[in-house]
């Protein structure tokens, strides 16, 4: 599994991040027309606000965190199918448009397909995109990691009915600060409940000696 990034693609004013999954391309397809669930798993987006338009449209607001001085944003997102995967449409803002393109992935072991995420910025001129930067979404890269991870996980567990349940439910709800305190939580659970058991343990070679 890799993650790769390059600020430019065949001249035009985009970023865009490469991941190979263990899924197969007709399952990468249907997980990644789950819009809600995309943007949700990026780690830099603070989700306020996601309602369904209808006719493949979405209304998203939220914080997005990628820049130092994070930015509010409300869009509406325009979901276009292609052959190959899909486009994602911003009404505003100084991206325009978000495409995923799945494609089958050979000669790495465990991957079965190749997601290329690309963010594209040529819907204004340059001057206002200049004008802009400190509104660029910088979230890529790490965009591009968690969703591999995740897909990783998905490929793993999706199986199993509780667990997905919890991440549909639960976890992808939660703003990406909850969920990192969810995860200390757990771990500190589980070492709490580690020295208990160590502490029972000991007790009872004690006493049974």
């Amino acid at each position: 599994m890799d993650v790769k990034h390059q600020p430019l693609k065949n001249g035009n004013d985009a970023a865009w991040a490469v991941l190979h999954t263990p899924l197969s391309v007709p399952e990468l397809t249907q997980f990644c027309h789950d819009i809600e669930r995309l943007f949700r798993i990026n780690p830099m987006l603070n989700v306020r606000n996601w309602q369904n338009l209808g006719n493949n449209r979405y209304f998203f607001s939220g914080q997005n965190i990628s820049q130092q001085t994070p930015f509010d944003f409300d869009l509406v997102l325009t979901v276009r199918q292609l052959s190959n995967g899909l486009q994602i449409e911003y009404d505003q803002g100084v991206k325009s448009r978000t495409t995923f393109i799945i494609e089958p992935a050979s000669g790495l072991p465990g991957c079965r397909s190749r997601l290329t995420i690309t963010d594209y910025y040529d819907g204004l001129p340059e001057n206002e995109r200049l004008q802009q930067l400190h509104r660029v979404d910088k979230s890529i890269s790490i965009w591009a990691y968690d969703l591999q991870r995740f897909l990783i996980h998905w490929h793993r567990w999706s199986k199993y009915r509780l667990w997905r349940w919890y991440m549909q439910r639960v976890w992808q709800p939660m703003k990406p600060m909850g969920r990192r305190i969810t995860v200390i939580l757990l771990w500190v659970t589980a070492a709490e409940l580690a020295l208990v058991l160590l502490g029972a343990a000991i007790y009872f070679l004690d006493y049974a000696a």
